[in-house]
C-alpha cells in the first residue's frame, strides 16, 4: 500500500494576491490557525510566506506590516509536488530541501498544501494501524 500525498494534504489554504499587506495576511493566518499564506498571481502560485518570513523580513527588520506587500516577503520559487506522488518521496524531498511545506498540484492547478505536521500525523495513524493489524494477526495465530 502506497500512501499518496493527496491523501494527507490540506485542500484548504489561504491564497492572496502579491499586493496584499502583510498585516492583514497575518490576521487571517491567525484566524485560520495556519502558519503560511500562498501568493497567487495570474491564477498561479508564485510564492509562499511563512511565519518565519514575517518575523525575519518584517518585524525583525523593523518594518510596518500594514505597508509591506506580501509578495515582497514571500519565498520564491515555490516547491511543488504532484498530488499522485508517494508520500515517502515527498518526505525525502522536504528533508533534502530543508522545507516544512510543499504546494500540491494537479496539472497546473494548486489543489493543496502538505506540511511536515501533516506527514507526522499521517504516519502516526499509519503506524498505529499497522501495529494494530500485527497484534490482531498475532493473537489469531496463537494456540
Amino acid at each position: 500500500m502506497v500512501l499518496l500525498i493527496r491523501e494527507i494534504m490540506r485542500p484548504e489554504f489561504l491564497a492572496v494576491p502579491p499586493e496584499r499587506d502583510a498585516a492583514s495576511c497575518v490576521r487571517e493566518m491567525v484566524a485560520r490557525h495556519q502558519g503560511f499564506v500562498l501568493v497567487v498571481e495570474g491564477g498561479q502560485t508564485v510564492g509562499i510566506a511563512t511565519e518565519w518570513d514575517f518575523m525575519a523580513k518584517v518585524l525583525g527588520a523593523g518594518r510596518d506590516p500594514a505597508t509591506v506587500p506580501i509578495g515582497e516577503i514571500a519565498s520564491r520559487p515555490v516547491r511543488y509536488v504532484r498530488a499522485d506522488t508517494p508520500t515517502l518521496d515527498v518526505i525525502e524531498d522536504m528533508s533534502h530541501q530543508g522545507i516544512r511545506r510543499m504546494v500540491v498540484t494537479d496539472g497546473q492547478k494548486t489543489v493543496g498544501v502538505v506540511t511536515a505536521k501533516d506527514v507526522f500525523r499521517a504516519f502516526r495513524a499509519y503506524m498505529d494501524k499497522v501495529s494494530s493489524d500485527i497484534a490482531r494477526l498475532q493473537s489469531s495465530t496463537l494456540p
